[in-house]
C-alpha cells in the first residue's frame, strides 16, 4: 500500500496526484490547463499556495484499497482542495450556502480565485428555507456577487442538511462543480466512496472544497 502524506496539507492519499498552485487569482484557461495534464501553475509563489487539485479517479481509487472510506484529509487546512473528474468544467456550478461565516467566506474566496474561469458559467446556489434575519443581508450579497461574475445565477432554497442531497441535486441536474466547505468532507468521502462507478455516478462532476 502507498505511504500517506507527512506535510502540512495532511491528506490521507498518495502525495504524488496532487498539484499545488499558488496564484491569488488562477488564469483563464485553469481547467483547460488540467485537463491537459497541466501541473503546478505558480503566479506568486511566495505568498503560499492557494490551491490543491487532483484527479479525483486517482484519489477513490487509493481510497477503495481500504476496508472502509478514510477522510479526505486528516486534519483539513486553510488551503482550497479541487477534486476533478474526468474533466475539470465550469459550466455549471453549485453553490452550498448555510448562513454560516464558512460558507459565505467559501463563496467568496472561490470566486476570488476562479474570477477570471467563470464568466460564461451558470451558478445555482442552494440555500437553507429559513435563513436568520440577521444573515438575509449576508444571503443576498453572496447572490449579488455570483450575479456579477457569471453569466447566469440562480437561487433555490432547499433544507438539505446532508452531503449526499447536495450531490444527488448536482447529479441529476448535471452540475460540473459542487463548491461546499471543507466540513462536510469526512462525509463526501462516504458518499464517493460508496457511489464511485455505480449507476447514479456523473463523471463530469468535480467538487471544490474549502474552509
Amino acid at each position: 500500500m502507498q505511504g500517506e502524506i507527512k506535510n502540512k496539507s495532511g491528506f490521507t492519499f498518495p502525495e504524488e496526484i496532487i498539484a499545488t498552485h499558488f496564484c491569488k487569482r488562477l488564469p483563464d484557461g485553469f481547467s483547460h490547463h488540467v485537463n491537459q495534464g497541466g501541473q503546478e501553475i505558480s503566479c506568486s509563489p511566495l505568498e503560499g499556495p492557494s490551491l490543491y487539485t487532483a484527479h479525483l479517479p486517482k484519489v477513490l481509487d487509493w481510497l477503495h484499497q481500504h476496508e472502509k472510506p478514510l477522510p479526505l484529509q486528516k486534519e483539513p487546512c486553510n488551503i482550497p482542495v479541487l477534486l476533478f473528474d474526468d474533466e475539470l468544467n465550469f459550466d455549471k456550478l453549485l453553490f452550498h450556502y448555510d448562513g454560516t461565516p464558512a460558507s459565505a467566506r467559501l463563496i467568496r474566496n472561490f470566486v476570488e480565485l476562479f474570477e477570471e474561469n467563470i464568466h460564461d458559467s451558470n451558478a445555482t446556489i442552494i440555500s437553507p428555507c429559513f435563513i436568520p434575519k440577521s444573515k438575509q443581508r449576508e444571503e443576498q450579497e453572496i447572490v449579488q456577487l455570483l450575479a456579477s461574475k457569471t453569466a447566469e445565477t440562480s437561487f433555490i432554497k432547499f433544507n438539505f442538511n446532508r452531503i449526499g442531497d447536495f450531490w444527488s441535486y448536482a447529479v441529476k441536474h448535471k452540475c460540473t462543480l459542487l463548491v461546499t466547505t471543507k466540513s462536510y468532507q469526512a462525509d463526501l468521502a462516504k458518499v464517493l466512496f460508496h457511489f464511485y462507478k455505480g449507476g447514479m455516478w456523473y463523471n463530469r462532476l468535480s467538487f471544490y472544497l474549502s474552509f
